[in-house]
């Protein structure tokens, strides 16, 4: 597998692992080579010996594990940075188990803060809040957080990023009364009185979001700057940002628009950037209209400018179709367990309306020639979302357009075998499945909550899959997204859909090779080939063996990024020479 002898030394030299390439074939390899900022050589210890010099630094894997670069094709990083310590509450579970734990946490931040200064975090979740699971009506109110910080304005969004939990303070300061009407497709909870709870859902949580201060151009780079951190330290080199624009609200009430972009870019130049990352530029939010969609979209499609693409690629569009299971806002044909089927998240007087809606919207964005990542989750949602899909590949045919669904938690069948036909794909949450998987089976039964993220029979249709975290919503632990695939196991432990699981080698691919190919980068990026650049990671033990409940505590003990190591936990080690 090796090439001829080198014409300079390698940088980096890895000898006697499992070198796992997830090239075409999976080849598993032993040793590699890096020079400057590319692969020149893989194979076996024989093969790579020779482009060791004097100053190459020798890695001596001792049998662990040497992968491409982990892609996280859908993880939101500037919210992921703003939403977590130290820009942020910690109100995930494990951190906290109630609502008495998660106003405590408030507590001890009010008081060390200023008086008047917003309180923020994201990550609860009802089905981890013990008064929650007890009493499963009882959900987060406004008096449970008043107590705990009447001085200080405090929003939370839960897992899933679709609602949020705002104290008195908060809504007072949003203007949120009895006379407050929610956007089309969002929803300001109120008790028996009519008096706010302080829960907002979808569209509706950006009328507490528009009361926050805006973000600093200082925050959003430091924000980055926390999530990539995190992100190297698990061994991701590549991800997807997926929603910087007009429609894109972040907790501070600012757009993650051009200035988050801007944050990118200046992160680029400094060379601080230990990540490449893809951009979907999001036009218009939930309950848009198609007019308005088009519109922003006629002035936000960038044209070049300049930045190297292989490190920062503003790749596409991202329009929301419907919401998501936990609030019951995703579209679907049968009804949740407690009624209702849900909705398209776009205006329109009725189904009609607004199924032209997403069409219309649909085609726009094909039109301008740019990829589209649409988000979608309910089984009526994605037969919408792919009879739009497959009308715009209709009117205006396009080689190659890569367009793909976001979650695609329902994916029917019939769909699959339509997204394969088309070469569109379909990016799934491993880890939110892992997360969800107890909780579904209360609003959609056993037997749908099993099939939701159909792993298994979207690979067999043709389609291509590939991974994400969306972090924040779920922490973006890949080695829990690989062990989820392969067992389908809850949180709890509980199997969910066994006739969806997937093998180790194909759980890889949706990390790696086949997330490059979501960012049309599947020549250069994705696998461990000659010539391919190298980003890399270093796993402690053999995958290949390992069980697959295991596998979330396989440390990641050395990333590469471009050639260069961006984390590193072996260079103390005894035998590694430097």
């Amino acid at each position: 597998m090796a090439t001829s002898l080198p014409s300079r030394a390698a940088d980096l030299v890895f000898l006697d692992g499992t070198v796992v390439t997830v090239d075409r074939e999976f080849t598993v390899a032993t040793s590699l080579a890096v020079t400057g900022s590319v692969i020149t050589a893989v194979g076996g210890r024989a093969d790579v010996e020779p482009y060791i010099g004097p100053d190459t630094r020798v890695v001596d894997l001792k049998g662990a594990t040497l992968l491409p670069g982990i892609n996280d094709s859908h993880l939101h990083a500037c919210h992921f940075g703003l939403s977590t310590p130290p820009m942020a509450l910690d109100i995930a579970f494990p951190s906290v188990r109630s609502i008495a734990d998660i106003a405590e946490t408030v507590r001890a931040a009010a008081a060390s803060a200023p008086a008047g200064q917003w309180l923020t975090g994201i990550g609860w979740d009802t089905s981890t809040l013990d008064e929650c699971v007890a009493e499963p009506e009882r959900l987060p109110c406004r008096a449970d957080l008043d107590e705990a910080a009447p001085d200080h304005p405090v929003l939370l969004q839960d897992l899933s990023g679709h609602a949020s939990w705002a104290n008195s303070a908060a809504l007072a300061l949003a203007g949120i009364g009895p006379d407050t009407v929610a956007p089309p497709g969002g929803e300001i909870v109120r008790d028996a009185q009519g008096e706010a709870t302080g829960l907002l859902r979808e569209g509706a949580q950006a009328l507490v979001q528009q009361a926050v201060p805006a973000l600093t151009p200082q925050v959003r780079a430091d924000a980055i700057r926390s999530a990539l951190a995190q992100l190297r330290a698990l061994g991701i080199t590549s991800f997807t940002e997926p929603g910087l624009g007009p429609g894109g609200e972040d907790m501070s009430g600012g757009s993650m628009g051009s200035g988050t972009l801007d944050a990118y870019r200046t992160l680029l130049a400094a060379g601080e950037l230990t990540a490449r990352v893809a951009v979907l530029l999001l036009p218009t939010g939930l309950s848009s209209t198609a007019e308005e969609f088009a519109r922003v979209t006629e002035a936000l499609v960038p044209a070049e400018d300049g930045a190297d693409t292989r490190w920062l690629n503003v790749i596409g569009l991202k329009i929301f179709a419907d919401g998501v299971p936990p609030n019951k806002t995703a579209w679907m044909h049968e009804p949740y367990a407690s009624g209702g089927c849900g909705a398209l998240a776009v205006e329109g007087a009725d189904d009609p309306e607004r199924i032209a809606a997403i069409r219309e919207m649909v085609l726009t964005g094909h039109r301008h020639g740019v990829q589209l990542g649409i988000h979608v989750t309910g089984d009526r949602g994605i037969d919408t979302v792919v009879d739009a899909l497959a009308a715009a590949a209709e009117s205006d045919p396009r080689p190659d357009a890569r367009h793909y669904l976001i979650h695609g938690d329902f994916l029917p069948a019939g769909a699959m075998k339509r997204l394969a036909a088309l070469g569109y794909g379909v990016n799934m949450n491993p880890t939110l499945k892992w997360a969800v998987a107890d909780m579904e089976e209360e609003l959609v039964g056993t037997e749908r909550a099993a099939y939701a993220w159909p792993y298994r029979d979207a690979l067999d249709a043709g389609v291509t899959v590939t991974s994400s975290s969306d972090a924040p919503v779920t922490f973006p632990d890949w080695r829990q997204g690989v062990s989820t695939m392969m067992l389908r196991e809850s949180r709890s432990g509980r199997v969910s859909g066994a006739g969806q699981r997937i093998s180790l080698a194909e759980a890889l691919r949706t990390y790696t090779a086949d997330a490059a190919w979501q960012d049309f980068a599947e020549e250069w990026k994705g696998s461990l080939e000659v010539g391919k650049v190298a980003d890399l990671c270093v796993l402690g033990g053999e995958l290949l063996d390992a069980d697959p409940r295991e596998i979330p505590g396989m440390p990641v003990l050395l990333t590469v990024m471009d050639g260069r190591v961006v984390h590193d936990l072996l260079a103390q080690a005894p035998g590694d020479a430097a």
